[in-house]
C-alpha cells in the first residue's frame, strides 16, 4: 500500500477516536484524571470523593465522569445505590488511541513533503 493511501486509512483510524480527543481535551477532565490518579484507589472514588478534591460541583463532576466514560477511558462499578469510578485495566481506548497516533507518525515520516522539511531541518 503507498503512503497516501496509508495517510487515508490513519486519518479513519484518528477519527475512530475523535470521542476521546474530545474528552482528555477538555482541561477540567483533565484535571479530573490528574485528580483520580492521585487518589490511588484501585476499589475505584465516588463523585463527592472528588467533588472534595475539586473545586467542581457535584453535577459538574458527574457530567465530566459521564463523558470520560462514554470516551471509554474510565469505568463504573455500582453497588447498590454508589457508582464507583476507576480506570479500566485493559486501557482499551488509551492504547486505540496510542496506536492511532503512532500509526499517523510513521505515516507522515514517510510523506515526500516531510521528508524534504525534516531534512531541512537536520
Amino acid at each position: 500500500m503507498d503512503v497516501y493511501m496509508e495517510a487515508k486509512a490513519v486519518s479513519h483510524k484518528i477519527q475512530e477516536c475523535q470521542k476521546i480527543l474530545t474528552a482528555i481535551g477538555d482541561e477540567t477532565r483533565q484535571h479530573l484524571l490528574i485528580v483520580m490518579m492521585q487518589m490511588d484507589d484501585c476499589r475505584g472514588v465516588r463523585v463527592g470523593e472528588i467533588t472534595e478534591k475539586t473545586n467542581l460541583s457535584r453535577p459538574a463532576v458527574s457530567h465530566h465522569l459521564q463523558i470520560l466514560k462514554d470516551a471509554g477511558l474510565i469505568s463504573v462499578r455500582k453497588e447498590g445505590t454508589k457508582n464507583y469510578y476507576y480506570f479500566d485495566s485493559d486501557m482499551k481506548s488509551m492504547k486505540k488511541l496510542i496506536d492511532a497516533l503512532q500509526a499517523a507518525v510513521d505515516v507522515a515520516s514517510r510523506l515526500p513533503e516531510q521528508k524534504k522539511r525534516w531534512n531541512c531541518l537536520k
